[in-house]
């Protein structure tokens, strides 16, 4: 609930909370609500999640936790749709506390416990991906192994029916020879977002003969501080592409990879505006009761390689 300090100001209190609390993508979103807080005095952002690993029940306890500490309103990445909506935004909405979900969407059939998603169209994302990938088709049958996070998580569910349809040319559950491609046996691999599992399955991947081509629908492998030793030794494979290893999002730890050759590519999204334009929307619809606009603000993502790596992002701080 909103509260009055002494000197009369309104206190407003948003709550940024990330799949995983330690990864900096989600840290860059709550530096742009910060950004919006420090041009309205009467706001303050606060910042929590999952400490290491996608965990559906950590997260909804930490949404219950924050019902307790008089918040005003919820920024929020979803990894469960309908375990969060059970367990934590009913309640929140019988509270009248406004959420606005970010980089991770609600399901549809949940909506209608959400004002607004704030973030990546996540199926064109993963198109994105895919139609990069076809750049290193190299034979005629194509294996490729996709890695994912939670197995329910919306948006990641999303990039991946987005990279099947870019390589298959329909929606497909899997690609089972649809042009050529043809997805590895043990994937599509989900990591949960554990780095030390994610860089486990990558290794394990890159080892296979030939390696198929390893799109990551996220950061992963690349958050772990294991990532450069374990993959170094593939450098010169890696430049030749010989071995493809595409990843979402652009975050410093992804770019240091990439200059070191050790990613062929990584399309990147804008967590900082996320967060920040995610704490508008909230902010107009507690101080001016003003409803966002529509359902779903979209934003762009971009391109980095090792040819345009100095130049194809910058990650922000407020």
């Amino acid at each position: 609930m909103t509260f009055f300090s002494p000197q009369g100001a309104a206190e407003i209190t948003i709550a940024v909370v990330g799949k995983t609390k330690n990864d900096s993508f989600y840290q860059q979103s709550f530096h742009g609500c910060q950004y919006f807080a420090n041009l309205h005095p009467a706001l303050n952002c606060i910042y929590t999640g999952p400490d290491d690993f996608q965990d559906v029940r950590a997260q909804v306890i930490i949404v219950q936790e924050l019902l307790e500490k008089n918040i005003d309103a919820l920024l929020i990445s979803t990894t469960d749709s309908d375990f969060l909506v059970k367990g934590a935004l009913q309640e929140f909405s019988a509270r009248n506390i406004p959420v606005i979900t970010f980089d991770s969407d609600l399901l549809p059939q949940h909506h209608q416990y959400r004002l607004a998603y704030v973030g990546t169209n996540s199926f064109d994302f993963g198109q994105a991906l895919g139609q990069y990938a076809k750049r290193f088709k190299h034979s005629e049958k194509q294996s490729i192994c996709l890695q994912s996070g939670h197995k329910t998580t919306p948006n990641l569910n999303s990039r991946l029916a987005g990279v099947r349809f870019a390589l298959a040319g329909e929606n497909t559950p899997r690609l089972t020879g649809q042009n050529g491609w043809y997805e590895h046996p043990r994937c599509p691999l989900y990591s949960l977002g554990k780095r030390a599992d994610s860089v486990h399955q990558l290794d394990t991947m890159l080892k296979k003969t030939p390696p198929p081509i390893f799109l990551a629908v996220a950061g992963f492998a690349q958050f772990s501080p294991d990532y450069v030793s374990t993959v170094y030794p593939y450098k010169k494979q890696i430049e030749q592409h010989k071995i493809v290893i595409i990843s979402a999002d652009t975050e410093d730890t992804q770019l240091d990879v990439l200059k070191q050759g050790l990613s062929v590519a990584n399309i990147g999204q804008k967590p900082f505006e996320m967060g920040r334009l995610g704490a508008e929307l909230l902010y107009n619809y507690l101080i001016n009761k003003q409803r966002p606009e529509k359902s779903s603000y979209y934003l762009g993502y971009h391109y980095c390689t090792p040819e345009n790596v100095e130049y194809c992002t910058i990650n922000r701080k407020w």
